[in-house]
């Protein structure tokens, strides 16, 4: 799947949202690395990020190549700053319909628009490969990600109040949001979907 698309960001600069290609590897790492870092509220801590550059080239080949899932970045002044994809819940017939959403942006370009334009990538892609449904978990306190995924059009439909354990600030309630999609309904039957 492929997708371009450019954003005059809330301080009049201009980005692209494109996808994350082979050529990245180590920039989406470095990103990666960074993001995890400077915020509690990701499912991992950036030591527990194992993969190296061969590793995430030939993922994002693989994101490239597929027609369900994506792998985006958005580049502002040249500069890889944020990521986000869509990936399927899983391929079998039931939950064909579904696809999941993951976001991170380095805090210097937090408040920018940045994460709403990642956000209304996934949607748009999700949308092309034909999910009726995007979803995604938020930590409760995190509520600048919240009230974007609001605006959005997500919907909370369930909690966990010990989503994830942190070592810095222990129990973390975990939020559950979806948002139908505008795709057709989900495949039924024995159809396998391609990609």
């Amino acid at each position: 799947m492929k997708y371009c698309h450019y954003v005059t960001l809330n301080d009049g600069r201009r980005c692209v949202v494109r996808n994350a290609e082979a050529s990245d590897a180590q920039e989406v790492l470095d990103v990666m690395q960074r993001t995890h870092v400077q915020t509690d509220f990701l499912r991992s801590y950036p030591n527990e990020i194992i993969i190296d550059a061969d590793q995430e080239r030939q993922y994002l080949v693989e994101r490239l190549e597929s027609t369900r899932e994506i792998e985006l970045v958005c580049v502002v002044d040249g500069v890889i700053v944020g990521s986000a994809g869509v990936e399927e819940v899983g391929t079998t017939s039931k939950v064909w319909h579904r696809a999941e959403l993951g976001i991170s942006v380095i805090e210097r370009y937090w408040g920018n628009g940045i994460g709403g334009a990642l956000v209304d990538a996934c949607i748009a892609c999700a949308t092309a490969a034909e999910y009726s449904q995007l979803e995604l978990q938020v930590v409760s306190d995190n509520a600048r990600a919240l009230a974007l995924y609001t605006r959005r059009g997500f919907v909370e439909y369930g909690r966990n109040p010990r989503g994830f354990l942190s070592c810095v600030s222990g129990y973390q309630e975990l939020v559950y949001m979806r948002r139908e999609l505008d795709a057709p309904a989900a495949r039924v039957g024995t159809e396998v979907a391609e990609g």
